[in-house]
C-alpha cells in the first residue's frame, strides 16, 4: 500500500516535472509578443556591439549580448518606402508597379503602388497575425502607399510621433495589461536626420525647400549632433574627436556609371562628392554618430518598460533598420546603392529563456523584408508565406545547425545584386544601360574595386549571373 503510493506519488512528480518543461522549453506552446523596432538610415556596423569605438549604444547591445546579432543581414531595398513595403507585406518591392505600370525600385514608385491584390491583402504580416489572434499596434514613421498604411491593414496606429513621444506612448502600451499577445512596430526616424547635413549645403529645388522648411525639429537634432564639445578645438576635434574617414573614402575604381548617374542626380549629392573637405566629412560621420546615440536612448525607454511590465521573458524583441547610410564611403552620403554601407542592415533578436544570449552569426545570409513575416508568423504558431523565398529565422535564433541559403538578392534604383555566403557580390547596374560588375568582399571587404574581368573569377561570375536570372530576379 504505501509503496504503490510511493509510486503513485513519484509518478505525478515526474509528469508535472515533465509538462513545466515542455511549457518553459518548447516555444510552440507560447506566443510571446514580438516588438519589431525598426529604424531608419542604420548601417550595420552603427553599435559598440559591432565593435565601433567611436559611440556607445548600451540599449542596441544589451539585445545583441541577450539574444543573437547577424552580421550578414541586407535590406530588400536600399530607400526607406521600398524597404517598408516589404516590412508589410514580406515581398520585394519590384514585386509591385507603380501608377504608371513600371517596377517599384525608388521611393517615388512605391508611394504610388495603386490598390494591391486580395492575395497581397490576405498575405501581409498584419492579416496573418489577426488570424492569430495577435493585436496589432503601429507607431512612427510609415511612408508607404495609401494601401499599405498601417491603419489600411489592421493596425492600431498609436503615435504619428518618431521619436521620444512615440517611445514613450510604446512605454505606455508594453506596460498595460493584455488579454492577448501584441505585435509592435516601433518604427524610429534616427538617425535618418544625417540626411539634412549635405541637403541644406545645396538646396536647390522647391521639393528641397519644402523639406527644409517643414523640418524645424530633424534641423535642430542635427544641429545639436554636430555640436562640437565645449572646450575642444576645431583642430582638436576633428583630430581626435572624429571617426577617421573610411578605408573606401575615394569612389571605386571603375565606378559604375549608374552610381555617378544617382549622385549627379541629385545635386546636394554631387555637391558633397565634389566640394566636402576631408573635415567636412569628418565632421559628417561625427554627427552620423551622435545620432545613432540619440536612437539609442530611444531604445532604452523601451527596454526599460519591458522590464517593468514583467514581461521580459515573454517578449520577442527585434531589432533592425529600413537601410544604411553611406557616411563618406566613396566620398558618398545617404543611400540607395548596392554598396555594403547602404545595404548591409543591423538585425538582432532577443528573448530571454528562449534564445540563446551572445550569438554572433557571422555566415547566415538574412533579408529583414522577406524574413520577417514567416519568423513572426512561426512565433505566433501559424504558416505564414508570402514570397516563398522568404524563410523563418527561428532555429538561427535558436542556434539550431541548418541548411540555409547560400545567395540573397537585393534591389535598389539603380540596380539589382545577388550576394553570396562566401563573400561574392554580382551586381547588374540598369539606369545607364547593363553595367555587370563581380565583386569580393573576403579579397577586398571595402569594395574598392571589382573583379569583373578577372579570368580567375569567370565561373564565378557566370555561375552568380545565371543565378541572379535563375533564382532571384528573371528576365
Amino acid at each position: 500500500m504505501h509503496l504503490n503510493y510511493a509510486l503513485m506519488s513519484l509518478f505525478l512528480l515526474t509528469l508535472f516535472g515533465c509538462q513545466n518543461q515542455e511549457k518553459k522549453g518548447d516555444t510552440k506552446a507560447i506566443k510571446p509578443n514580438i516588438i519589431y523596432v525598426y529604424v531608419d538610415q542604420m548601417s550595420a556596423n552603427m553599435m559598440s556591439c559591432a565593435g565601433n569605438t567611436y559611440l556607445k549604444t548600451p540599449a542596441i547591445d544589451y539585445i545583441a549580448n541577450n539574444g543573437i546579432r547577424f552580421t550578414r543581414a541586407y535590406t530588400t531595398n536600399p530607400v526607406c518606402s521600398p524597404a517598408r513595403v516589404s516590412l508589410m507585406t514580406g515581398r520585394f518591392s519590384g514585386y509591385f508597379k507603380d501608377d504608371k505600370g513600371h517596377e517599384v525600385r525608388e521611393n517615388r514608385g512605391s508611394m504610388a503602388i495603386p490598390e494591391v491584390s486580395q492575395e497581397v491583402k490576405n498575405t501581409t504580416i498584419a492579416s496573418y497575425l489577426k488570424k492569430a489572434n495577435y493585436e496589432l499596434y503601429f507607431g512612427g514613421k510609415e511612408h508607404l502607399p495609401e494601401s499599405l498604411t498601417p491603419k489600411a491593414l489592421g493596425f492600431n496606429k498609436f503615435s504619428d510621433n518618431e521619436r521620444g513621444e512615440l517611445v514613450n506612448k510604446a512605454a505606455d502600451i508594453i506596460k498595460a495589461k493584455h488579454e492577448n499577445p501584441y505585435f509592435m512596430v516601433v518604427s524610429l526616424i534616427n538617425p535618418h536626420d544625417i540626411c539634412y547635413l549635405a541637403l541644406r549645403k545645396k538646396a536647390t529645388s522647391k521639393n528641397d525647400a519644402i523639406l527644409l522648411k517643414r523640418a524645424k525639429v530633424e534641423l535642430a537634432t542635427l544641429d545639436n549632433a554636430m555640436e562640437i564639445p565645449e572646450g575642444v578645438s576645431k583642430e582638436d576635434f576633428y583630430k581626435n574627436y572624429c571617426p577617421p574617414l573610411p578605408e573606401n573614402y575615394e569612389p571605386q575604381i571603375d565606378e559604375p556609371k549608374a552610381v555617378k548617374s544617382l549622385i549627379d542626380n541629385r545635386p546636394f549629392r554631387k555637391n558633397a562628392r565634389e566640394h566636402f573637405s576631408d573635415n567636412d566629412w569628418k565632421h559628417h560621420r561625427y554627427a552620423y554618430h551622435r545620432l545613432v546615440e540619440v536612437l539609442d536612448k530611444e531604445v532604452q525607454v523601451l527596454l526599460d518598460a519591458i522590464k517593468k511590465s514583467g514581461q521580459e521573458e515573454n517578449t520577442l524583441v527585434m531589432f533592425s533598420s529600413d537601410h544604411g547610410e553611406m557616411s563618406a564611403s566613396h566620398r558618398m552620403e545617404h543611400k540607395s546603392t548596392l554598396y555594403e554601407e547602404s545595404a548591409n542592415i543591423p538585425f538582432m533578436a532577443m528573448w530571454k529563456g528562449h534564445i540563446p544570449e551572445g550569438q554572433v552569426n557571422t555566415t547566415s545570409l538574412v533579408s529583414n523584408g522577406i524574413d520577417l513575416l514567416p519568423t513572426v508568423c512561426d512565433y505566433a504558431n501559424i504558416n505564414g508565406v508570402a514570397d516563398s523565398r522568404g524563410k523563418s529565422l527561428k532555429p538561427l535564433f535558436e542556434g539550431k545547425q541548418i541548411p540555409w541559403r547560400e545567395t540573397l538578392g537585393v534591389e535598389s534604383e539603380i540596380g539589382k545584386m545577388v550576394v553570396e555566403k562566401n563573400g561574392l557580390k554580382y551586381m547588374r547596374y540598369d539606369v545607364e544601360g547593363i553595367e555587370e560588375q563581380l565583386l569580393d568582399l573576403k579579397r577586398d571587404p571595402f569594395e574598392t574595386k571589382h573583379f569583373t574581368n578577372d579570368p580567375a573569377m569567370k565561373s564565378n561570375f557566370e555561375r552568380l549571373q545565371s543565378i541572379y536570372n535563375t533564382e532571384w530576379f528573371s528576365q
